[in-house]
């Protein structure tokens, strides 16, 4: 099915987007609606297979009189020197980069005392350097003289993000970094937001968590006001708005995309336990001993 946007038809005409991991999941349904747009999308991630079968299907739907063109770019973000071969060959297609959308990423489940230094060092080089790689190259070899939007993806990190100890850390750097940016590069003329999605599923989404996949959407449904889990059809729209006219005078912000998950409840659970030092002695005490008291 075609993507039918709400934003008018040609609203990027001529312009020109990178979109990291836009092979599948939140970054496809991204470069799916800028191509709506009318603007050209460079898709970027290391899978070069998936990178092809999503140019193939995300070009035929665009229509014959959209100057819009996808094209894929294999390229792992960890490394500096790919990086700057993913805006060399933009620049060489397209002679420009208005947006950049820093949606590549990746993580696993695991609690903080079973990380190693492999997996750590792993997401920490995607999710947080990846992403300062691809903000520095496209600022230095375009955006210092021309401006643009950067628009970086982050998640729901706002309670901590217990199970993720590694993702949190860098997407809270990342969060960081994009009001840090937006100050630095103000004079320049970019504008860097970010986004924020709550539980977002997809069928890529589900097959990263492998076994527990299903069982972790499933069972945050309940903890999302909404109680429904939202697709990345919902989130593409925030960051075109991000990227927009509309949002000519918005920078250093962060969107969250959550139906308000983030002011509600944790998927984290905390069993029952005694494990805490006993509050000190007082005058409340046996108010306090009797409101603990488990009858």
């Amino acid at each position: 099915m075609a993507v039918r946007s709400v934003f008018r038809e040609g609203l990027f005409n001529q312009k020109v987007a990178i979109v990291t991991g836009g092979g599948t999941g939140i970054g496809r349904a991204i470069a799916a609606e800028l191509l709506s747009l009318g603007c050209s999308v460079i898709i970027a991630s290391r899978n070069k297979e998936r990178l092809t079968r999503a140019s193939e299907e995300l070009s035929v739907k665009i229509p014959p009189s959209s100057p819009a063109k996808v094209t894929p770019v294999q390229c792992n973000i960890r490394n500096e020197e790919e990086v700057k071969g993913l805006i060399d060959t933009t620049l060489h297609l397209h002679n420009k980069v208005d947006f950049l959308v820093n949606n590549g990423g990746g993580q696993f489940y695991s609690p903080a005392e079973f990380i190693k230094a492999k997996g750590w060092n792993a997401v920490i080089d995607t999710n947080l350097t990846g992403t300062f790689y691809c903000c520095k190259e496209v600022y230095n070899a375009w955006m210092k003289q021309n401006g643009g939007a950067i628009v970086n993806i982050i998640a729901d990190i706002f309670k901590g993000f217990p199970g993720m100890l590694h993702t949190g850390a860098a997407r809270a750097g990342v969060e960081n970094m994009t009001k840090t940016l937006a100050i630095e590069w103000a004079a320049s003329g970019v504008r860097v937001n970010a986004v924020a999605p709550g539980t977002i599923v997809s069928k890529t989404a589900v097959e990263n968590y492998k076994d527990l996949g299903t069982a972790i959407f499933k069972k945050a449904v309940h903890l999302i006001p909404a109680k429904r889990l939202g697709v990345p059809e919902e989130v593409s729209p925030a960051v075109c708005f991000l990227l927009s006219p509309a949002a000519s005078f918005i920078s250093g912000a962060t969107l969250r995309i959550d139906a308000g998950q983030s002011l509600y409840s944790a998927l984290f659970e905390i069993p029952d336990h005694n494990a805490w030092q006993s509050p000190p002695e007082g005058e409340n005490m046996d108010t306090f001993l009797k409101m603990m008291n488990k009858d």
